[in-house]
């Protein structure tokens, strides 16, 4: 199998085809179609750069795709992406101090609303008195 059968089966794959349409198109054994896939697991499209600034990427071998060059490309694409976030530990709480409900992500420990609703229920005033 030749390089331009490799990308022209990923192309079909890609746009939905199932291995003996695959297979027919370019007149190949449909069992040659399933073990490259089951071989190579398609190619793989990683270009090996940064999502964020588009640098250059060096990936090491046995260990987790990079998709960031940096922590600052990283916080700064999650920053602009927030909606792709999978937030599961959203809780909900009611605030003490002003008995608001209120919902929180990751921090168990938080009981208050606010920090002005804190400084007021614990110490009996506002923060800038």
């Amino acid at each position: 199998m030749n390089d331009f059968e490799k990308k022209k089966i990923n192309e079909l794959r890609e746009q939905g085809l199932g291995y003996k349409k695959i297979a027919q198109i370019l007149e190949i054994k449909e069992n040659t179609v399933k073990s490259f896939f089951r071989r190579n697991k398609g190619l793989k499209q990683t270009d090996d750069v940064c999502i964020e600034c588009g640098k250059p990427l060096k990936q090491i071998k046995g260990k987790k795709a990079r998709k960031f060059c940096s922590d600052k490309c990283r916080m700064k694409w999650w920053n602009c992406h927030k909606d792709l976030v999978n937030k599961k530990t959203v809780r909900e709480f009611i605030c003490p101090g002003c008995g608001r409900r209120f919902s929180v992500y990751g921090n168990i420990k938080r009981k208050y609303c606010s920090h002005d609703c804190y400084i007021r229920d614990r110490f009996g005033g506002h923060r800038n008195e």
